[in-house]
């Protein structure tokens, strides 16, 4: 296995840009509504950074940028990029001849991608990352939620909304920077942190990855980021992950539910919804623990959760508690409302394995009369890659329902190859119930004439199918949930 070799010294971006005056700079992020770089944003903004940003729609999101002091423009143009910044920030999916970018390199501004100014940031603290194809957000949000309530007081970059962190990221006092590491764009190669976890590996992203080998050769780059001193955590029941563990330097611990699993879950039962399990650290058990999130894929997000608390510090005693209170992130199997006896869910889920993992959590959890799913595809290139795999991953749903892909990032080449239709073909095709209906408004109206009491209806997907979710909860008379 060659490992990709990709620079990850910010340092070289720029010789103009001092990255140890971050907080004094004006800085203007390009793709400023997407998950991470609003978080990254916002923390910029509690450091005493002063903001600029465009993203191409208004959001939620930028709302709070605006409430936090920063400067938000929908128009995505030349000017948008303030007479006085001295860095910009580019999202990963912002193309080199965006107007901004254009104007940018006319002016002389340094540039940074997101990756590398999280990189710089994380550079100041202890560093910990969790990477992996699935559970990034919820596991990284845990994290920081058990070392908040352990008094250590982490800064914390996380994808994701997070009610009991009081967003998506946040300044502490002390020594640790916790951060989710995407692999998108070997954006993760970025990072240098001192503990990390991997928590699987799988073919996604293949319009930037040839195959799965590649994908998991980047895993293997970003692991020989971590210092030999440091700690590598690797799920044990993960073939890709078990790979990796000879090639690394620094010291491995495994978890998972087999035999020989540094952390294990033994002793797993179901019940009313929820998972309760025993923790065994080096084949002594510590304890007994019934975390709040639903699903079985939450246990081992639970272990990799332990072992870096431990590693950071925590006893289990300090942990346990904790853990079980935790309550999860935005999107991640979100109940928006019940109303006349039809609960309304959301979920982040888009990729086969996620869907599966949600959908039998959902089942366990709510134990529907009927579920139903909406599921939007998220990408052309994603869709037609995994289209079998996706095709597959509806057992556990009685109807689903699909809009058209939500169009990000792809050519038009590549949106040329696939629809959505294609999906639902392939989906009746193993004898699944499912419909196209492209528009929002009369998947609403749909559900809003059949679905009944003791029923489920589960919105699905990274884009913005979620307003599905909450129209359904007005239209069927119910209160909207913030």
């Amino acid at each position: 296995m060659t490992p990709v070799v990709v620079s990850t010294d910010t340092s070289r971006c720029d010789a103009r840009v001092q990255l140890s005056e971050l907080d004094k700079l004006r800085i203007h992020m390009v793709g400023v509504g997407g998950c991470g770089m609003s978080a990254l944003a916002a923390l910029l903004l509690r450091r005493g950074a002063r903001v600029s940003g465009s993203d191409s729609r208004p959001s939620a999101e930028l709302a709070r940028l605006v409430e936090g002091g920063a400067r938000i423009t929908t128009q995505q143009r030349a000017e948008a990029v303030p007479p006085e910044t001295r860095l910009v920030v580019a999202s990963a999916a912002i193309p080199p001849d965006h107007p901004e970018l254009l104007e940018t390199r006319r002016r002389g501004i340094p540039v940074l991608k997101y990756a590398q100014l999280l990189g710089a940031l994380m550079s100041r603290y202890d560093g910990v990352a969790i990477s992996g194809t699935h559970g990034k957000s919820t596991t990284t949000a845990w994290l920081t939620f058990v070392l908040r309530r352990a008094g250590l007081d982490p800064s914390f970059v996380v994808g994701a909304t997070v009610a009991q962190l009081g967003g998506g990221s946040g300044v502490g006092a002390g020594p640790h920077f916790i951060a989710e590491a995407c692999e998108y764009d070997r954006s993760f190669l970025n990072l240098r942190p001192r503990r990390a976890a991997i928590l699987n590996i799988e073919e996604d992203h293949l319009d930037c990855y040839p195959d799965l080998a590649a994908i998991r050769d980047a895993f293997a780059a970003f692991a020989c980021n971590v210092p030999p001193d440091g700690l590598i955590v690797l799920n044990g029941q993960d073939p890709q992950c078990r790979s990796l563990a000879p090639h690394i330097a620094a010291h491995v611990e495994t978890f998972g539910s087999e035999d020989g699993a540094t952390w294990r879950a033994t002793e797993i039962v179901l019940d009313d919804g929820h998972y309760s399990f025993n923790v065994v650290h080096d084949g002594a058990v510590l304890g007994r623990v019934r975390p709040d999130l639903p699903g079985r894929h939450n246990v081992d997000n639970a272990l990799a959760v332990v072992a870096l608390a431990h590693a950071c510090g925590v006893s289990w005693q300090g942990l346990q508690a904790p853990l079980a209170e935790f309550r999860g992130a935005r999107r991640r199997l979100e109940l928006r409302g019940e109303v006349n006896g039809v609960r309304v869910v959301d979920d982040y889920a888009h990729h086969p394995t996620e869907i599966r993992a949600t959908l039998r959590a959902a089942r366990e959890r709510f134990r529907p009369h009927r579920l139903w799913c909406v599921f939007q595809p998220h990408q052309h290139s994603r869709t037609r890659f995994l289209l079998t795999d996706f095709a597959q991953s509806f057992v556990h749903a009685d109807r689903v329902i699909v809009p058209d892909i939500y169009f990000v990032r792809d050519s038009q080449r590549e949106r040329d190859l696939v629809c959505a239709e294609d999906l639902v073909r392939e989906i009746r095709g193993r004898g699944g119930d499912a419909t196209y209906i492209p528009q929002f408004a009369a998947i609403v109206e749909l559900l809003a004439h059949e679905a009944q009491p003791g029923d489920v209806v589960l919105t699905m997907g990274a884009g913005t199918i979620w307003k599905v979710a909450d129209e359904l909860v007005q239209r069927l008379g119910g209160p909207r949930q913030d």
